[in-house]
């Protein structure tokens, strides 16, 4: 005679299976549809700390093109975030010279050119490093993070130095963004937007060249691959989506400083990946709701997080080492090595 638990976990399968059935259309609609009604029941203070989650989102899904697409290590992607930021407060100020206004419809203008700024910076950086791999890339690209940093710090005549920029916040005609939940909106459409995008370059032909690029780089070269441009366009298009969630970081806050773009945050957009699984979208989203979501909710643990972070990427080494939801081709690997 089957057991009441062992009933229930089949009914529960059943429910997975049929969920999983549906239309990808319709999931989308619901999911959409559930994030849309989320801060009407969080609150302020929740729809500001799902702003954040999003935010490592788009950053997540960004630095996931470079490192679990292409297989590019790359440690200063805070950088192109801290670029992209000061460029949207120099070009707000400089387009609104006014401190009267509060606020501007530039954003909507600004934020394409934030994007191809940060694009062009990404490429410019991937110029020189074409012929570095693993460690030595990962080096390169730390001390390219730490100098962007630098230079906004003592750069006093166009980013303030210490002291930061402040800028106006975006308005849509007459909506003027000041609430949480006008930039969980923002956020979330810009997410929306950074994973159709990662998941249609994902499954095209530039993704199967990332995807040859990071299993065996001179296997990939001698079967006709550009290497070259493929790892330039990983690092460029990387970058863009850093370059979207600096000025919209900038435009959210009104104020920003060279310490909002340290070495840290390059850490915790790669641990989100890792945790959640290096080249799955779905993993990038959970990472950062464990990482950036779960601190909030032990806030009287909060002093730990970096030995949080350290303990659980160990754990996650020894168990789990795919992340949380690999890509199917990653579990594959895994799952033929073992």
């Amino acid at each position: 005679m089957k057991s009441e638990a062992t009933v229930e976990n089949k009914g529960l399968q059943e429910i997975f299976k049929k969920i999983n059935a549906l239309h990808p259309a319709i999931k989308t609609v619901v999911l959409l549809g559930f994030f849309i009604a989320l801060p009407w029941v969080v609150g302020p203070y929740w729809t500001q700390v799902l702003f954040i989650v999003g935010l490592y989102v788009m950053m997540g899904i960004g630095l996931n093109v470079a490192v679990g697409f292409a297989g590019l290590l790359v440690l200063g992607y805070a950088a192109f975030y801290g670029i992209s930021a000061y460029a949207y407060m120099i070009m707000v100020r400089a387009l609104v010279p006014d401190p009267s206004i509060g606020y501007t419809n530039y954003f909507w203008i600004l934020i394409p050119v934030c994007v191809f700024i940060a694009l062009i910076v990404g490429a410019l950086l991937g110029v020189p490093v074409l012929r570095t791999r693993g460690d030595y890339l990962a080096i390169v690209t730390l001390g390219f993070g730490e100098i962007a940093r630098l230079v906004l710090n003592n750069m006093d005549s166009v980013t303030n130095g210490p002291q930061g920029l402040t800028g106006k916040a975006p308005a849509l005609f007459s909506l003027h963004f000041k609430e949480p939940i006008h930039f969980y909106y923002l956020i979330l459409v810009g997410c929306a937007i950074a994973i159709f995008v990662a998941d249609r370059l994902n499954n095209s032909r530039l993704g199967r060249a990332w995807i040859a690029m990071r299993e065996d780089e001179d296997v990939a070269r001698a079967m006709g691959i550009n290497v070259n441009k493929y790892k330039l366009l990983a690092f460029a298009i990387g970058a863009s989506f850093a370059g979207a969630g600096g000025a919209i970081f900038a435009a959210r806050q009104g104020t920003i400083f060279p310490s909002d773009f340290s070495l840290l945050v390059s850490i915790n957009v790669l641990c989100l990946i890792v945790i959640g699984g290096m080249g799955s979208i779905p993993g990038v989203v959970l990472g950062s709701i464990i990482l950036m979501g779960l601190p909030e909710v032990l806030r009287e643990v909060q002093q730990y997080r970096l030995l949080a972070y350290g303990f659980l990427l160990i754990i996650m080494m020894r168990f789990r080492p795919m992340g949380f939801i690999p890509s199917a081709r990653r579990k594959l690997e895994f799952e033929r090595g073992e």
